[in-house]
């Protein structure tokens, strides 16, 4: 329905498909002119939270203010009637929600309700609505009722996760825990393949699907495999007509889709980072493209002595409209530290051109030398005015990433993440140490407690062979007295036990990287940022597993890691449980999607990849986006001492061999 009607580009990022999606149903379905004259048709938004943190990433209040939108309010909120003004609703088709709905029919809110389903509505649903509509006599008002398919978060061009709310049903505690039931399992994968069952609806095209065997990816495999081929034989309702020739709106070939456990690599997710995006999620309070800041400005002093001020909490935006920030997200800190510093500079010789500019302008007119200088520097003041908005926004970000970069590195100077991020490198390089681990584990100045647990589970799932019983225990002690909580090494012994694997499969390859001197070299000495002490450290570009996997399978190679995975294409007759593709050329498009979650480290290490790739896309995808203090909470309460009826562990099938042929 609305991915097929969607005429965007053939290369539309799927932020743009979905934002048309958007705006498409804020018009009441009818397409969205840009340039369209007169006033907009002034309405009110009603969503829910799955549906404002959907459109809260892609639409800001000025442009919903723009598409006509008055008010937006929470369906479960107190809300007024308003009965001259038309209601966009936009909803999960929850039973809460559908009550909810009808609640408002009956109460005869407003004037006419439009309803738009994030998912599909179930038939029984749609007749609890028809029958309230019936009973409130507002048939005639309810105007249309839609399936938006819209069910997932798109946060960059080429990214996208499941949901933020309710993430738990999904999480990477969900799907490995012991006592999950069939039926629990069952509810999970529904989850997972209804959303991206959506997110191909609004891409427009039916993938090629990849995915490895006795793993939850494939069990998310076969359901979705299975849900396309049913829509697609649906001929005369399929979502999919306008892709009948096999190309889709996609580019002139299927996208490739590549389902992965997050079993496959769990040293990722609890790796140090250095690049800005990924440091940013890691350290600071950022969801939803939006970071936000505590800032204190030290102490006010009173009659009763000094106490500290309250402190002020600040929200940040980080959207594609920022260039300094899609120019640097993927940028090693220290880069990021010297840009904003050059950025602030060149905005200053601007400010201080105009100043310049004003003065001449006010001086007197007997000076001959003066009335020259007027008459040349009259056209560069009127640039320099008309190009004060622009001066005002340079501002504005420059301040925004001044905020957030000194509160990046304040975590980076207090925790020593520098060093932390450099020692994880060797340890997953196999690069010899220049510290013992016991060192900095005992080094009571030496980051945080999770920071020292998160290190030691990267040396523990990198080791090639598991440290005696008699160091384990002396590492166990520097850690206990360290502060550290214990459960995500039981969890990790019981994981690597249980694969008996004689090597990590996240080892990187030799990334280390080349130290460049302390940064307060690099850094101009008037700059904003006191970098005194932090390494700058250069990072060598090495794929991490998942983007292995994805070159193995985007372009075809025969390689022991992949050649089994299993092999699906929905457009087939007659599905066929094969690992041997048919098509044999490389694809130019790809969809890589984690199934347990995912990180920027990984997003990032994908987006330099496909750089080197011309004329190949890439989009990133995950049940749920979390940093290492929200994954390492989820280890101990996931077990493998036993396994849920629904199939093995996921990580049983991993063959030693591979892992001791393969260095990452």
């Amino acid at each position: 329905m609305v991915g097929v009607k969607m005429a965007a580009a053939a290369a539309a990022s799927i932020r743009e498909r979905q934002t048309v999606a958007l705006k498409r149903m804020l018009n009441f379905n009818v397409p969205h002119v840009k340039n369209s004259a007169g006033e907009p048709v002034w309405k009110v938004l009603i969503y829910d939270r799955f549906g404002q943190d959907i459109i809260s990433p892609l639409l800001s209040v000025k442009e919903l203010r723009d598409m006509g939108i008055t008010l937006h309010l929470l369906l479960h909120s107190d809300r007024d009637p308003i009965p001259d003004v038309p209601a966009v609703y936009f909803v999960m088709p929850t039973e809460e929600n559908i009550d909810r709905l009808c609640q408002d029919l009956r109460n005869q809110l407003y004037e006419s309700y439009y309803l738009n389903f994030i998912s599909a509505i179930s038939r029984s649903k749609l007749e609890d609505i028809a029958n309230a509509a019936l009973a409130a006599s507002a048939v005639t008002q309810v105007a249309k009722v839609f399936d938006q398919y819209l069910n997932f978060i798109t946060l960059e061009d080429d990214m996208f996760v499941l949901c933020n709310q309710n993430k738990e049903i999904v999480s990477y505690r969900a799907i490995n825990r012991t006592d999950i039931t069939d039926t629990e399992m069952e509810t999970v994968m529904d989850t997972i393949v209804d959303s991206l069952f959506c997110f191909f609806v609004t891409l427009g095209a039916v993938p090629i699907i990849r995915c490895s065997r006795g793993t939850a990816a494939e069990m998310v495999a076969v359901k979705l495999d299975k849900k396309l081929r049913e829509n697609l034989r649906d001929a005369r309702n399929s979502l999919f007509t306008g892709d009948t020739l096999g190309a889709g709106q996609f580019s002139f070939q299927r996208p490739l889709l590549v389902l992965v456990d997050r079993n496959i690599d769990l040293a990722t997710p609890l790796h140090h980072t250095w690049t800005y995006q990924a440091l940013v999620h890691d350290v600071l309070d950022f969801h939803l493209n939006r970071v936000n800041l505590e800032e204190s400005s030290g102490t006010e002093t009173s009659p009763a002595g000094a106490r500290p001020k309250r402190k002020n909490k600040k929200s940040y935006d980080l959207t594609p409209v920022d260039k300094f920030w899609q120019k640097h997200k993927g940028s090693p800190f220290p880069e990021v530290a010297e840009s904003v510093q050059q950025e602030l500079e060149s905005y200053r010789a601007q400010e201080d051109e105009v100043k310049r500019l004003k003065s001449i302008m006010g001086l007197e007119g007997e000076d001959e030398g003066a009335i020259s200088m007027l008459s040349d520097n009259t056209a560069k003041l009127t640039s320099a005015v008309s190009s004060l908005p622009e001066l005002l926004e340079k501002k504005r970000l420059i301040d925004l990433h001044t905020n957030v970069a000194t509160a990046v590195l304040e975590h980076i100077k207090a925790r020593k993440l520098d060093v932390y991020f450099e020692y994880e490198e060797k340890i997953m390089s196999k690069t010899t140490l220049d510290k013992s681990l016991l060192d900095i584990i005992s080094d009571p100045d030496a980051g945080t407690p999770e920071d020292k647990m998160r290190l030691f589970l990267i040396y523990y799932i990198s080791a090639q062979q598991a440290p005696s019983e008699a160091d384990l225990e002396q590492y166990k002690k520097a850690l206990t007295d360290a502060g550290c909580n214990l459960n995500p090494l039981q969890y990790i012994k019981q994981w690597k036990a249980f694969a008996k694997m004689a090597s990590a499969p996240a080892s990187y390859g030799n990334t280390t990287t080349k130290p460049m001197g302390l940064l307060s070299r690099v850094m101009n000495t008037g700059s904003q940022f006191v970098m005194e002490g932090v390494k700058n450290l250069v990072l060598k570009q090495q794929n991490l597993p998942v983007t292995r996997i994805l070159d193995n399978l985007m372009e075809m190679k025969s390689n022991p890691e992949t050649d089994d995975y299993r092999y699906f294409d929905p457009k087939m007759l007659r599905g066929n449980d094969s690992s041997v593709p048919r098509n044999k050329n490389p694809f130019q498009e790809a969809i890589v999607f984690v199934v347990g979650g995912g990180n920027y480290i990984e997003y990032q290490n994908l987006v330099d990849y496909i750089k080197g790739k011309q004329g190949k896309h890439i989009l990133y995808g995950c049940s749920e986006l979390f940093n290492a203090t929200q994954f390492i909470k989820q280890l101990p309460a996931a077990s493998v001492l036993t396994w849920g009826p629904w199939h093995h562990p996921p990580w049983i099938t991993v063959r030693e061999d591979l892992y001791q042929v393969h260095s990452y």
